[in-house]
């Protein structure tokens, strides 16, 4: 699949759904598959013993955070190989569990530092969006990126999003109302 391809099938996953409730035993069997992938996926790479620590979010995904020895080659350059890694392990689980469920995979707390500087560039440039009345365009990012940014601002009546462009140079604008 190429990375074109891939962004489109992940841009689908942009718009946060209703969370859907689901009983213990669904969640369980939800993360036993994800964690079985990962693991599966994870004997390919020299990397080690690791622990697979799961725990869920606050938008209510399945969080997987990858903790061990030397782990950078599963982030890789900008986190390119971390993202893989997670399209991965979310199309084996909707496959065999037969619906989508949000799975996210983290190595050792990187999305949640990144997921902070996000959220502080999103505020940041909504305050400027709003204190100089014109939109703001920011940087090219992922589609997991671009949701972060939507959901930091969904509840600042101040400003409002939208994604713009195509494929790899898809970004975020953020509009004054």
């Amino acid at each position: 699949m190429t990375d074109e391809a891939i962004e489109e099938k992940q841009d689908t996953e942009e718009t946060p759904e209703e969370p859907v409730e689901l009983t213990d035993e669904e969640l369980d069997r939800i993360a036993d598959t994800a964690i079985a992938a990962l693991q599966d996926i994870l004997k390919y790479f020299n990397v080690g013993e690791v622990t697979i620590d799961e725990y869920e979010g606050d938008e209510g995904e399945l969080i997987l955070d990858i903790t061990g020895d030397d782990l950078a080659v599963l982030i890789g350059r900008h986190g390119k190989t971390l993202d893989a890694l997670q399209f991965l392990v979310s199309a084996i689980t909707v496959r065999t569990i037969g619906y989508r469920y949000p799975v996210v995979v983290d190595i050792e707390g990187y999305k949640g530092r990144q997921r902070q500087k996000l959220e502080s560039i999103a505020r940041s440039s909504a305050n400027r969006a709003a204190s100089q009345n014109r939109s703001v365009k920011l940087r090219p990012m992922t589609p997991y990126e671009r949701r972060i940014v939507h959901i930091t601002l969904r509840d600042d009546d101040r400003v409002e999003t939208a994604s713009e462009g195509e494929g790899s140079a898809r970004h975020v604008v953020i509009l004054p109302r």
